[in-house]
Parts: C-alpha cells; sequence; structure tokens
C-alpha cells in the first residue's frame, strides 16, 4: 500500500507540489513559533530542589538587631509551610557557600545589614509543590508583609541554578568615571527593571548614603578638666566595644580567665540615628578627674555629622555598578528585551543612546552620553542572559558546522550536489517535530501545571543529535533506489518500493528513539532533551518517507553511472520488481 501511495503522489505533478507546499508551510510556521512566544526559549528550566536560600540586605546603616527583627519576620512566614522541616539563620554573613553561593558572594558577607536564611524542604519526590513554585507563590507576600519593617530592604530567594551559577540571573554593569552619575543612571535602571514585568528581586549593589556622626574628643577641654584623652578614648572604647581589665585565676582552668567589661546591648544602642540620641546616650557616661569631680563625657568631645564613604566597586579597571534582577518562571530574554525598550525611553531625555551595532556577544549593552557634559555611559548585560546567548550562540555554530559537514561529506560520497542536498534537507527539517513538539508539551504543561515548557539548550543538543539519525534514512532510500535503477527498474518505481521496502527499518529505529527518550522527557533538566529527540524523530521519519521521495524523483542525479538501461532514468524500465529478486539487488541493511 505504502508503494502504491509514493508512486501515485511522485507521478503526480499535483501531488508532489501539494507535499512541498506542506513541508515548506509547516517549516515556516513551526520557525514562527519562536517570534511569536508560542515557543519560548530558555536556557534551562528551573529545577525542583530540597532546598533554597534568602538574601536580605537591609540598609546599609542598619543595625544587627534590624537585620535580625526582618530575618525573624521571614522566618514566621516560612513556619506557616507544611513542606519546610528546618530553617538556618545567619546574621552579619553568608550561610556555608553551596553551588550558587560561590558565584553570588556569599563568603565576603561580614556586615552587620546581611543575613541569610537557609531553607530546607522535605524530599520533592513526596511532594506536589516543586520548589520553584512555592518561592513563586511566597516572594511577593513575603516582601510585602516584611521588606518595609526595616527601610531600603532587599529580600531576595536565590534558588539552586540547573546549569552553571552566575551572579544573577539578569544583570546590568554601568561603567562611566563619574560615581555621582554611575549612581544617578542605576537608579533610573532598576526603576524600570521594577516596573518590567517577570522581574524581581530588583537589586543595586552599592552602599546607601547616610548621615554618621564622629565623636572627637575636644583636647582643650580634656586638660582644662584635668583628665587625658587617653582617659576618652578608653572610656568610649570600653562602653560601646569592651576591653578585658582584669583577670581572674581558677582551680579548673590553665590559664587566666580574662573579664570583659561593656555596656549591655539595650543600653550601647542607639534608637534613632539622630545627634540628639547619640548626645544624649553619651550624657549618661562621666568621667572622675583628681579633684574628685563628675564630668560628663559630652562636655569633652565634639559631634561632627559626616556623609558615609560607600564602597568603590571596579571592573575590567573601570568604575561601575551592578543591579541584579532574577526572573519569575519566564524567559530571561523576553523581560530583558522589553526592559531595554524602556531604558531607551526613560534615558532619552538626558542621554544620546546607541544600541551596540552587529550580532556581538555585547549586541544588547547600549552606549549613552550625558547631552549637558558629554560624559559617557555603558550599559553591558551580563548574567544568566549572557550565558544563554553565548550558548545557543555556540550550539547554532555547532549545528551550521554539522550541516556543512555533512554536505561535505555527501558531495564526495555521491559526487552529487544535488543528492547531499536531499540528505541535508531531510536532516534539516526535523526541526518542524522538535518545534511543534514543545509547543504540544508547552500547552499540556501549563493546563496541568500553570508552568511553561521551554526551548532550552539541551532541546537544541536533541536537534542536532537528530541530524545524524534523519540523515541515515535519507541515505537508506537513496543507496536503495541507485540499487533497484542500475538493475533496470523504472525510476518512479525504484523510489517506490525503496520507500516502502526501508519504511519497516526507519520506522522500528523511530520507534526505538521514542521509547529511549521518554524517559528524558519528565526530566526538569533534560526533558528539553526528550522532546526534540521524541517529536523530532517523528517529523523525520514523515519527511524520509514522503518528502524526499518526492525531491529523488526530481533530480537525475539519482541514476547511477553503473545503471544496465539506461532507460530506467527515462520511464522504459522494468516497472516492478519481486520481493525475493530485491533481496539479491540490494542486501538488507541492519537497524544499528
Amino acid at each position: 500500500m505504502l508503494e502504491k501511495l509514493i508512486y501515485n503522489i511522485i507521478s503526480s505533478k499535483k501531488k508532489k507540489r501539494m507535499v512541498v507546499a506542506i513541508v515548506l508551510l509547516s517549516l515556516m510556521g513551526s520557525i514562527a513559533m519562536i517570534p511569536t512566544k508560542l515557543v519560548l526559549a530558555k536556557m534551562l528550566p528551573g529545577k525542583s530542589a530540597n532546598t533554597f536560600t534568602v538574601y536580605i540586605d537591609t540598609a546599609t546603616n542598619s543595625s544587627i538587631e534590624q537585620t535580625k527583627e526582618v530575618s525573624m519576620c521571614v522566618v514566621n512566614e516560612f513556619k506557616k509551610e507544611s513542606a519546610v522541616t528546618d530553617m538556618e539563620i545567619f546574621l552579619g554573613q553568608g550561610a556555608p557557600l553551596d553551588y550558587a553561593g560561590l558565584v553570588k558572594g556569599s563568603a565576603f558577607k561580614q556586615m552587620q545589614n546581611q543575613a541569610e536564611i537557609v531553607i530546607n524542604l522535605t524530599d520533592k519526590h513526596e511532594r506536589e509543590e516543586p520548589s520553584f513554585s512555592m518561592i513563586h507563590r511566597l516572594r511577593h507576600k513575603i516582601q510585602k508583609d516584611c521588606g518595609w519593617l526595616v527601610a531600603g530592604t532587599s529580600i531576595k530567594f536565590i534558588e539552586m541554578p540547573s546549569g552553571p551559577p552566575t551572579l544573577a540571573t539578569l544583570v546590568v554593569n554601568i561603567f562611566g568615571n563619574n560615581h555621582g552619575l554611575i549612581r544617578y543612571t542605576a537608579e533610573k535602571v532598576a526603576k524600570v527593571m521594577k516596573k518590567t514585568d517577570g522581574l524581581v528581586d530588583v537589586d543595586i549593589m552599592q552602599d546607601d548614603f547616610y548621615t554618621r556622626y564622629e565623636v572627637v574628643p575636644d583636647k582643650e577641654k580634656i586638660i582644662r578638666s584635668g583628665l587625658s584623652v587617653k582617659q576618652v578614648n578608653d572610656i568610649l572604647y570600653m562602653a560601646f566595644k569592651g576591653v578585658i581589665v582584669a583577670t581572674k585565676n581558677s582551680r579548673n582552668q590553665q590559664d587566666q580567665i580574662p573579664i570583659f567589661v561593656r555596656l549591655s546591648q539595650e543600653t550601647r544602642s542607639v534608637d534613632d540615628d539622630s545627634k540628639n540620641d547619640l548626645v544624649w546616650k553619651l550624657s549618661t557616661l562621666k568621667l572622675m578627674n583628681p579633684r574628685g569631680m563628675m564630668i560628663p563625657l559630652k562636655e569633652l568631645v565634639e559631634f561632627k555629622a559626616v556623609p558615609s564613604t560607600p564602597a568603590i566597586f571596579r571592573k575590567d579597571l573601570r568604575n561601575m555598578s551592578t543591579i541584579t534582577a532574577e526572573c519569575d518562571l519566564v524567559s530571561q530574554v523576553y523581560p530583558l528585551l522589553e526592559a531595554r525598550d524602556k531604558m531607551i525611553k526613560a534615558l532619552s531625555d538626558e542621554f544620546n543612546v546607541t544600541k551596540v551595532p552587529g550580532m556581538s556577544t555585547y549586541m544588547f549593552d547600549l552606549n549613552l552620553k550625558h547631552k549637558q557634559t558629554g560624559e559617557e555611559i555603558l550599559l553591558r548585560f551580563d548574567g544568566e542572559m549572557k550565558v544563554s546567548l553565548d550558548t545557543f550562540r555556540d550550539l547554532g555554530g555547532a549545528f551550521i558546522a554539522a550541516l556543512v559537514l555533512m554536505f561535505l561529506l555527501m558531495v564526495v560520497y555521491y559526487k552529487s550536489f544535488a543528492l547531499s542536498g536531499i540528505v541535508l534537507a531531510g536532516s534539516f527539517l526535523s526541526i518542524i517535530g522538535v518545534l511543534v513538539g514543545h509547543f504540544i508539551t508547552d500547552q499540556v504543561a501549563l493546563l496541568l501545571t500553570g508552568i511553561n515548557f521551554f526551548l532550552t539548550a539541551t532541546s537544541l543538543i536533541g536537534f542536532i543529535s537528530l541530524m545524524g539519525i534523519s540523515a541515515r534514512s535519507s541515505l537508506l532510500l537513496i543507496d536503495f533506489s541507485r540499487s533497484l535503477i542500475a538493475s533496470g527498474i523504472e525510476k518512479k518505481h525504484a523510489i517506490a518500493i525503496a520507500t516502502s521496502t526501508r519504511a519497516k527499518p526507519i520506522v522500528m529505529t523511530t520507534v526505538a528513539i521514542i521509547l529511549g527518550s521518554a524517559l528524558l522527557a519528565t526530566d526538569p533538566i533534560f526533558g528539553g532533551l526528550g522532546i526534540a529527540l521524541i517529536f523530532g524523530s517523528i517529523a523525520a521519519t514523515l519527511v524520509s518517507l514522503f518528502f524526499v521521495p518526492v525531491l529523488m524523483d526530481n533530480t537525475s542525479a539519482l541514476c547511477p553511472e553503473t545503471s544496465v538501461d539506461e532507460s530506467a532514468c527515462v520511464g522504459g524500465g522494468i516497472e516492478h520488481i519481486d520481493e525475493e529478486e530485491i533481496e539479491k539487488i540490494a542486501p538488507e541493511i541492519e537497524v544499528e
């Protein structure tokens, strides 16, 4: 039946045109799914883990007590979740290094305004809700309920990455010479990113400006009071930092036990960041001079309000500021493009904005030139987005290289550009199945879980792997057809016989691939590879059995030079041959 179907198709110009039209429309329609966002691309999907970390950064001048207040609020929210088994709070320091913390600078945290909370969950196989869905559900609520406790608080949810860890999903580095202009530009860029759908946990990695007060001893007043500057320094240091004033001996301790004196935590804390509160705090401290007079400490010192000195960040010998953001269950590419367009509009009032030309690695970057001062600023996009861009670029290069090498090998083998093109076309058209398969899987995933299924880097790896498999199917048909034509069978009949005869090993190979790839389809990371192999194999099989015969019939290169009957290529050969004769003409090719 298949032999008659193929023969009827290649014998009719109308049917051949119909097959070509269907294939071309399918190709254009499947590729159009990417720009129309019917198929969403992403480096790697989120994976469900048994742990994640919450990073807390309060205002730069916050105390450890304020940071603890925010941390306890976050902990109390997670206590309501049955999937949470235990939590660990690390105040003023980073948590023990994990895969993500290595890159995110967790080991360098040592400020009072920093904290990390490690959340441990039940095993992912024993709970219905994956970790990334829980974060998606709780992120906004926790940030809303706990973020207001201390002004300028940033609460970020850090998941274990599926691939190589980066500083953040989306990173914007702002380079320039003027620190004030860099900070101003960073705030405008961060404001745009916060208003972009899909971007969350937006944070500027820079210290806040605040006023600090220096306590400066007044030497003249100290001398007139009969005291020394050392006494004033010592009591200030002992009150707020603490010193060892004596030692104690014990029979149970080999060394002397130091006696440490310092004001209590409540006593030495300043409730309000103001000069009056600091003056009142120091007024309770007094020093006795040689005449026995108790002199308040505030009478011996001066209070100077000075601006804070924020840290200066540099990269590649250039001053910079960094804005980080995460993506909430969406691909980083689409929020990036949306945010970039908004940045251009928001910055165009004060800057001349130009895009980086060409298709380089930094093609999303923006060059800014201030209209009044002429100072230049560079906005460079980095993070997981940059890794995704590099990965897809490299895989695209590998795909093109594979196509070129396959074409050259086929030219050497067949000594024909036409036959080599047929093999190449059959291999490339498997992309129809890859994209359509991702679209179908995405719709099913949205229906069942509400989470998108992305075209990932592993999907492209599966597509590249399919090229060799689909090329083998075309080779089977071409070689068998040439053998039949060489024996004197008419060209169209030879193509029909070859297709029907080799359909069984081609289909068996496809079934083996589908069954083997089904185990990968449910994996959170390699699911794209499994879907690409399953649907790509189906598409490659259909192309091999219906489209490749049409291409073979339209080329004279199919006829071998050793043909015993040249009339076979022009319609004068044998029209049919028994199966026993087929076995004698072309030995059976084993399915690998």
